[in-house]
């Protein structure tokens, strides 16, 4: 039995101190985590111990989530997070890489991709949605209207839990921490300002379609069927622009890997095996 070590740092990213978790060999293409609202990278524990034995597995925390550190006066728009996460890229060296992009990891990926397709060796998808027709009404509420309740404990706990086929498999650590980092000072400040600037990722989805057409790279697509902010519809109209996508769809909510990381981690591990080698 193999279980990685995970190293945990700070890098500097023009005055963002960037925290990340790192495992895994240095050879070989990396797959870069992006976490998702309201989480960080520990969202991704699991999956590194699964994967960072075989696999060199990177998962920084955006500013105003997580660990990470933002100076005073630090402006809170996704522009901005994709800023920060194009600067740690650089600033690890880390080169070519497949993009995980779980829930707001999509706009902040998307972003960092249309700047820099080179950088891109493959794509997974997660819940992270790009299409229309994968908004729910809730969610175009949310974005037409967002309001404190988002950054409440029991809205912080459904989006674990709601959409699961059995909620004893997804441990209260998850929704506990996010909280945790929620209730800090400022950090509601923070996603207010984000969840104001959420209506411009809607706007972009055609601009991430065509350059999904132009460069169709590896993909895969992963969806837990029961999310209620981003609906199944979705996960397919990936391959509507990337035609050899893969399009798994699970039976949970929208923190997939929480309930159904037994069955994803060896999909994932597949996708990577033919991809980077």
């Amino acid at each position: 039995m193999q279980i990685p070590y995970v190293r945990h740092g700070f890098v500097d990213v023009e005055g963002v101190e960037v925290f990340y978790r790192e495992a895994g060999p240095e050879g070989g293409v990396p797959l870069l985590l992006l976490h998702g609202f309201p989480s960080a990278s520990h969202q991704y524990r699991r999956l590194m111990d699964a994967l960072g034995s075989r696999y060199r597995v990177i998962a920084p925390d955006y500013p105003g989530f997580g660990h990470t550190r933002t100076p005073d006066g630090f402006e809170y728009s996704f522009d901005r997070l994709a800023d920060v996460v194009e600067g740690f890229v650089e600033a690890i060296g880390l080169g070519p890489f497949v993009l995980y992009a779980f829930d707001f990891g999509g706009p902040v990926g998307f972003r960092v991709a249309e700047r820099h397709p080179e950088w891109i060796a493959g794509l997974i998808v997660q819940n992270a949605n790009a299409y229309d027709e994968g908004l729910s009404e809730a969610a175009r509420q949310a974005v037409k209207e967002p309001s404190g309740e988002l950054f409440t404990l029991p809205f912080t706990r459904g989006q674990y839990v709601d959409g699961t086929a059995d909620p004893a498999l997804v441990a209260p650590d998850g929704w506990t921490l996010d909280q945790h980092f929620l209730d800090l000072p400022g950090r509601k400040e923070a996603q207010l300002a984000l969840a104001r600037d959420y209506a411009g990722n809607l706007a972009r989805y055609p601009a991430w379609q065509a350059w999904l057409r132009l460069h169709r790279p590896p993909t895969l697509v992963l969806w837990g069927r029961g999310d209620a902010i981003f609906l199944e519809p979705g996960a397919h109209a990936y391959r509507r622009d990337v035609p050899e996508a893969e399009v798994h769809v699970f039976d949970t909510g929208h923190f997939a890997l929480e309930e159904k990381l037994p069955e994803i981690a060896p999909v994932i591990a597949g996708f990577l095996e033919r991809t980077i080698t």
